[in-house]
């Protein structure tokens, strides 16, 4: 039996990596706990981020994108190495390309992609994706917004929640899922719409005062009577449900990666701290109640990122969806609790310090616990992976 060569990121990705690591440490990290403090969304560093090409990882070249030099393993990589600095710029990105621009590169128009995507994908300007809803969330499908057809224009009225990237001062559009009819079977036929920033009756009201992701841009919508172009339909009428479940399993290996980013962080704090704080005349790293814990930290990033890019170079080579969104899952559900645990030991090993706002890892503690719930709670993961097992879970 021949032996299985072991997974490992190509000298290219391990290239665009450091080079990633570089602008983050540059540009981010010496800011992140102030952005954090001030609720500040930093949009002249975003806008950087889109100089570098971070936006347009996945795009083609037509639009400014990486072409053939880019692919789905890239922008987890950079979204990894971003959120081990700050998770709120980590967020940013992945939502910037997974729920802003992908959705209209994978079903928008010939025309739609030319009249969005260049300034998406230089960073220019954000997108977003409105799903959630007060009384939709995991339940994708109870949705209540709805969008009426016309006189060639859609009427939209609803609410979204806890939509990122919708309210910046560069966010230039958000795709909403909306009711848009019945199908024959009585349930409801679910569309998705693109609602430019500034259309009347479309308002991104108050942020919200999170416990984490701070200096992210995250605010409930209204749409009260907002007419949009008939052809601002993205994709196929009654496949908005379809796309977003698509969409969303890109999202949960992006959001695996943004996990990632965040338990190296935890790691490498931890062992910096463990060797330089002395208790009874010797570094806490020398005992084992510590040490121990900070050797699962090294045990939860190693199997976390090999979960995490396994997912990601099933992708990028075409597998089948079905093998695709089974990995999606395990990685997404696997990394993000890890993650959280990982802040929890990281703040252990700090103690009374780790509890002060002034160490990061207070920050990343705060931050964590919502990657558990964005793209799809625990919960659901582990229905998505019972199901691939064939087990009719409900």
């Amino acid at each position: 039996m021949t032996a299985a060569t072991p997974f490992e990121l190509s000298r290219e990705h391990e290239e665009f990596r450091r080079s990633v690591r570089e602008f983050a440490q540059g540009e981010i990290a010496p800011h992140a706990a102030q952005w954090d403090k001030d609720h500040h969304f930093p949009t002249d560093v975003v806008q950087k981020m889109g100089a570098l090409g971070l936006f347009g990882l996945t795009a083609p070249e037509e639009f400014g994108g990486a072409g053939d030099d880019g692919d789905f393993t890239s922008l987890c990589v950079a979204i990894e190495e971003v959120g081990r600095v700050d998770q709120s710029l980590g967020i940013t990105l992945q939502a910037g390309v997974g729920l802003g621009i992908n959705p209209i590169l994978t079903y928008g128009t010939r025309e739609q992609q030319q009249e969005w995507l260049p300034a998406l994908v230089a960073g220019d300007r954000l997108a977003g994706f409105g799903l959630t809803e007060p009384g939709a969330g995991s339940d994708a499908g109870a949705t209540r917004t709805k969008a009426e057809l016309v006189n060639d224009e859609w009427v939209v009225d609803g609410a979204k929640q806890f939509i990122t990237n919708s309210g910046s001062e560069i966010t230039s559009l958000v795709t909403v899922t909306a009711r848009t009819g019945t199908r024959d079977d009585g349930r409801p036929e679910i569309s998705a719409i693109m609602v430019p920033a500034g259309t009347p009756g479309f308002v991104a009201e108050p942020a919200y005062d999170k416990l984490g992701w701070h200096a992210s841009d995250t605010h409930p919508l209204s749409f009260t009577g907002c007419h949009v172009p008939a052809e601002n339909l993205l994709g196929e009428r009654g496949r908005g449900y379809a796309q977003f479940l698509a969409t969303l399993d890109d999202g949960r290996v992006a959001i695996s990666a943004l996990s990632v980013g965040c338990i190296q962080a935890c790691l490498d704090m931890a062992v910096a701290y463990a060797g330089e704080r002395e208790t009874f005349g010797a570094p806490i790293g020398r005992k084992q109640g510590v040490a121990f814990q900070i050797a699962d930290l090294e045990v939860m990033v190693h199997a976390s990122r090999l979960l995490t890019y396994r997912a990601a170079a099933l992708k990028d080579a075409g597998a089948p969806a079905s093998a695709f969104k089974q990995a999606a899952a395990v990685a997404k559900l696997y990394s993000t609790e890890s993650a959280v645990t990982a802040t929890r030991i990281a703040t252990q090993v700090f103690g009374g310090y780790g509890f002060m706002e002034e160490y990061p890892v207070a920050r990343f503690y705060r931050d964590a616990k919502v990657l558990e719930i964005g793209e799809g709670t625990s919960e659901v993961q582990r229905m998505l992976i019972a199901r691939g097992l064939g087990l009719p879970v409900e």
